[in-house]
């Protein structure tokens, strides 16, 4: 397993620029017509966050997952959530081996550098909370022992908005756990065609996916993402946006300090992906819509509104 595997390296900016806008083109040709999406399920990975789909099945989420993995050079993992589906299902088990009179450890899915977690709300509370540890911490605990996660650990969770039957809605203190909340929708007339001609004569992709990256090279980039240079100007407006979402009183459950580091990261990641290495305020705003959408719960119909509200509102700086 690579779960502590980390690589050395240093990369200049240049590099991490022209590796984000490689891994953009080659997903790009895997969902097709979805170039804004790309750009924000990158921001995310970069940003070491995780990303909740809530859209409906078979737009491409699965196959958008598996070239992630592989374009980072990682190990893909899935999960089918179902209401029977134990915690153990998830982490992995201790068995006992009549050979050698000592337990042995079998893997959950959960080892793994990007995990596909599908229709996350159908499986009960317990076996959510041992997905949702190991989101929080990149770790998870067996029997009293504590067993590390690979450092690059990357979900992708979905659910289907349409349908609530049998589902167990997620609790605003495991939404919290999530960077960003994205919806694919459909893709237009032009590119189903395109879809349609691709996969006219073979099963499955014929789009040829190489790794970008080395394995462990992935964190080292994400390292330095996190050090992308934010002012105290900036800082300030993003406190200041927090500030009067919290204060909007049609908000019942505003913007925790986790969520604004959250936003402050994926805000870095967005910059880097414009070829920059420093946030300007256009950057806050590009991934304030996802970013803050997943939290937010309270008396509006579109959380949009609560966030165009905000920066309407608070000025932005010179």
């Amino acid at each position: 397993m690579n779960s502590i595997l980390q690589s050395t390296r240093e990369f200049t900016f240049a590099e991490i620029t022209e590796k984000a806008r490689e891994m953009c083109g080659l997903l790009n040709r895997v969902l097709l017509g979805k170039e804004d999406v790309i750009d924000l399920v990158l921001a995310c990975l970069l940003a070491r966050g995780h990303i909740l789909f809530d859209d409906l099945p078979g737009l491409g989420k699965t196959t958008l997952a598996k070239a992630i993995a592989t374009a980072v050079g990682g190990k893909f993992g899935r999960i089918q959530c179902t209401p029977d589906l134990l915690p153990t299902d998830i982490t992995g088990y201790n068995i006992y081996n009549q050979k050698t009179h000592e337990f042995d450890f079998v893997a959950g899915p959960v080892f793994a550098d990007v995990l596909l977690a599908d229709e996350v709300n159908r499986t009960t509370p317990r076996t959510q909370s041992a997905l949702f540890e190991a989101m929080a911490e990149r770790q998870v605990t067996i029997d009293a022992k504590t067993r590390l996660l690979s450092p690059e650990f990357f979900v992708i969770a979905t659910q289907n908005p349409i349908e609530s039957f049998g589902t167990y809605p997620l609790p605003e203190a495991q939404l919290d756990r999530f960077a960003m909340k994205l919806r694919i929708g459909l893709p237009s007339r032009e590119t189903e065609i395109e879809l349609l001609e691709s996969h006219a004569t073979k099963l499955g992709s014929s789009v040829e996916i190489l790794p970008c990256l080395q394995p462990g090279e992935l964190f080292a980039i994400q390292e330095q993402v996190s050090r992308v240079s934010l002012v105290t100007p900036i800082r300030a407006y993003l406190v200041d946006l927090a500030s009067h979402i919290r204060n909007n009183p049609d908000v019942r459950l505003g913007i925790s300090p986790r969520a604004l580091l959250v936003w402050q990261r994926i805000a870095q990641a967005w910059a880097v992906l414009q070829g920059r290495d420093f946030v300007i305020p256009d950057d806050v705003r590009a991934v304030a819509g996802p970013t803050i959408s997943v939290r937010l719960s309270g008396e509006f119909d579109d959380p949009q509104s609560i966030i165009n509200q905000a920066f309407d509102a608070v000025p932005v700086p010179k």
